[in-house]
């Protein structure tokens, strides 16, 4: 039976703004209160998703949250009609407008963590939602998450749905950020890789000094047992804490992995040969050939992968078994990390040709491709379990597009958050979403 991996990218919502909410991604605080652009955001994203549908690739979308998040704002004490909750908590407690603003559900590389049929005990594809607790305006966001990818996998003969961990932070779970899966077909049993900024509980791993470790090994522990996973079938690695405190917030901003490789910077992991030496084993005995690729930090520094997002890319599998990396510009625009791109693909390697999207908007808010994206392997039989009305195709792209161009502002500044049309023109706009996706009512608004 055929397999695939199907890239489900999280649709930029109307709110998408500058906040400056996340400590730790230099991006997103450089940038903070610039004047944003909503609509050129999601149509970037689209762009992206298109692009990846025309060259073959299965495509889907996951929708945004409602924002601003008004019951996050009741529960902490503002009262009256939606727009009198809205203007008191711009007056008395603006940041917290601000986070309950936030499009940051657009990054869905932090939306849960999936472990395909091929890996579980019970043969059904797992999802946890993360609970994203190390950040007020990501904690929020789980409820609805769990709801929108219920809807879009709800057979439960295929799919196994789990809450998220306990929201405390000795299981500060981030998702598929810190999460990539290693397999020589997308359909057999492969080796999922944990990594993890900190142990909780455990004082004889070294922590960052500047910056959070937003991952725990214990929540990695623990989405590895309710996904039914086997010891021979896992790999908990540690991030470097020296690259967390150089802004390198999650893993997927220092290192990508698909299919039976890894590529990463030199300087990503702790004990790096211990854990590659690990990963080969456990994928030898699964009739996969392990490789990595090592950037040396005398060719691209920790600051340009930082500053290029060169790992926070795709790295997608093509029929002829090549591979092609998906960047952002700011690679191009960074002539260490062009030049060595360029030796990449020259050298006939396994990456061997590497194409360039304009992600401006999600880049200065500290995203890119591959935080744009949640990847779930399928077969041929749970694809078509899967709604088919997230499945993108040029239809839904032309409907898509007209949508965001009749729903979005082209430019959102921190002052407009505090008009409360802003909260009717989201919920119309979401309201007229779940019917183009046929997801039904995900949304709070909907609900109560």
């Amino acid at each position: 039976m055929k397999s695939f991996e199907v890239n489900f990218d999280g649709l930029v919502g109307p709110t998408h703004n500058y906040g400056g909410l996340s400590f730790g991604n230099v991006a997103s605080q450089s940038n903070s209160q610039q004047a944003s652009n909503p609509k050129e955001a999601a149509l970037q994203g689209l762009e992206k998703m298109k692009a990846l549908m025309d060259m073959g690739f299965v495509q889907g979308v996951l929708a945004p949250q409602e924002r601003p998040d008004v019951a996050a704002l009741r529960s902490l004490g503002f009262a009256g009609t939606d727009a009198q909750v809205i203007e008191r908590a711009a007056k008395e407690a603006m940041p917290l407008l601000v986070a309950s603003c936030s499009a940051s559900s657009m990054w869905v590389a932090n939306a849960a963590t999936v472990s395909p049929s091929a890996d579980t005990a019970d043969g059904r594809v797992h999802f946890t939602a993360a609970n994203l607790n190390c950040k007020y305006h990501r904690s929020i966001e789980h409820p609805t998450t769990s709801r929108v990818l219920g809807a879009m996998f709800a057979d439960q003969q295929h799919f196994s749905h789990h809450a998220a961990l306990p929201a405390v932070a000795q299981f500060g779970d981030e998702g598929a950020a810190n999460h990539t899966r290693f397999c020589r077909d997308y359909g057999e049993a492969g080796v999922e890789f944990f990594v993890f900024g900190r142990s909780a509980f455990d004082s004889r791993y070294p922590a960052p000094q500047k910056y959070p470790a937003r991952q725990t090994l214990e929540a990695s522990q623990a989405v590895a047992r309710l996904h039914g996973l086997s010891e021979e079938g896992v790999v908990f690695a540690q991030q470097n804490p020296a690259v967390i405190d150089q802004g390198v917030f999650h893993n997927d901003v220092i290192a990508v992995g698909n299919g039976e490789l890894l590529f990463h910077h030199q300087d990503a992991f702790l004990n790096t040969e211990q854990m590659l030496a690990e990963l080969h084993g456990k994928l030898a005995a699964r009739g996969a050939n392990f490789q990595s690729i090592s950037v040396p930090r005398d060719q691209v520094t920790v600051e340009d992968a930082v500053r290029s997002y060169l790992f926070n890319s795709q790295l997608l599998s093509r029929a002829d078994g090549s591979m092609l990396l998906i960047v952002p510009q700011e690679c191009r625009a960074n002539s260490r990390v062009w030049q060595y791109l360029q030796g990449l693909t020259a050298a006939g390697g396994p990456i061997r040709e590497v194409k360039v999207f304009d992600l401006k908007q999600s880049m200065q808010n500290g995203g890119g491709p591959a935080c744009l994206r949640l990847r779930v392997a399928l077969n041929e039989t749970e694809l078509a379990a899967v709604n088919p009305g997230v499945i993108m195709t040029p239809g839904l792209y032309d409907t898509l597009t007209a949508w965001v161009n009749k729903h979005y502002r082209d430019a959102l500044r921190e002052s407009d958050l505090a008009d409360p049309q802003l909260l009717l023109e989201c919920r119309t706009a979401l309201d007229e979403l779940t019917q183009i996706l046929k997801l039904g009512a995900v949304y709070p608004f909907q609900i109560n």
